[in-house]
């Protein structure tokens, strides 16, 4: 059974920094893309980043810039490395990784940017 275990998230003022960690455990082949994806309070799940298992990145556009994605194939972990982080990057932060044929989802772990 496949599972992804997150952490990184918390409480952190506006204009730091925090990395969030995705790992994936159990007999998971065939990773293609992995990904974040983040949900505000009354709003949709939105697309963060996602990364190619060749390394090609896509960013939504309010993150360029301040958010680096990165993935380390060998421990089946994908990064999110945030900078300069406002207010509005407060959500609740999910990992997906997508393998053929199947699509796994994180717990989800909590961002909060607050002075």
């Amino acid at each position: 059974q496949v599972q992804l275990v997150e952490s990184g998230g918390g409480l952190v003022q506006p204009g730091g920094s925090l990395r969030l960690s995705c790992a994936a455990s159990g007999s998971i082949f065939n990773i293609y893309l992995m990904g974040w994806y983040r949900q505000a309070p009354g709003k949709q799940r939105d697309l963060v980043a996602t990364i190619t298992d060749g390394g090609s990145t896509n960013y939504a556009d309010s993150v360029k810039g301040r958010f680096t994605i990165s993935r380390d194939n060998a421990k089946n972990t994908v990064y999110l490395q945030m900078n300069s982080l406002k207010p509005e990057d407060t959500a609740v932060y999910y990992c997906k990784i997508s393998t053929r044929p199947s699509d796994y989802w994180g717990q989800g772990t909590q961002v909060t940017v607050s002075s």
